[in-house]
């Protein structure tokens, strides 16, 4: 068995009509913990398409994702077995145009928008909260959030 493993992740993002910025965040189907669309990398699949296939799986969110990583972090995944194998996460920026009423797991999680300072208050690995803290401050201040607004 690996010692450890590599997952990708889609940060689900808008601004509302006040300017301010919102992540959408989803519960995990074991915990019940807030944490991105996530999983595993895909054969045959750039990393942030599948990151993009999570978001639309696990939260119902269809957009724009981007190509480039704004960060990664690390948790312990609890497998079937019950033993624990520590993850890599690369996180992809999207913008969301909309979301699905109907998704994949919609009967697993409940998907909630909150401010990055919010999300990052209600997540339990410590490198996502200080990247949903970063983007918090001056989020089209971040490179790739930048990007985002010149093709949107």
């Amino acid at each position: 068995m690996p010692e450890s493993g590599k997952q990708i992740a889609a940060l689900p993002i808008r601004w509302k009509e006040d300017g301010t910025f919102q992540v959408l965040m989803v519960t995990s189907r074991d915990t019940g913990r807030w944490i991105m669309p996530k999983g595993w990398t895909m054969d045959g699949k750039k990393p942030w398409h599948a990151a993009e296939i999570e978001a639309l799986e696990e939260a119902g969110a269809v957009g724009y994702i981007g190509t480039e990583v704004i960060g990664s972090y690390t948790y312990k995944k609890k497998l079937a077995d019950g033993s624990n194998l520590k993850c890599e996460v690369d996180v992809y920026p999207m913008v969301v145009d909309r979301l699905e009423r109907n998704w994949k797991e919609r009967h697993q999680r409940k998907r909630r928008w909150f401010t990055p300072k919010s999300a990052a208050k209600r997540v339990n690995e410590r490198k996502l909260a200080k990247l949903l803290k970063s983007l918090a401050k001056k989020p089209s201040k971040q490179p790739v959030i930048r990007e985002f607004l010149k093709a949107s």
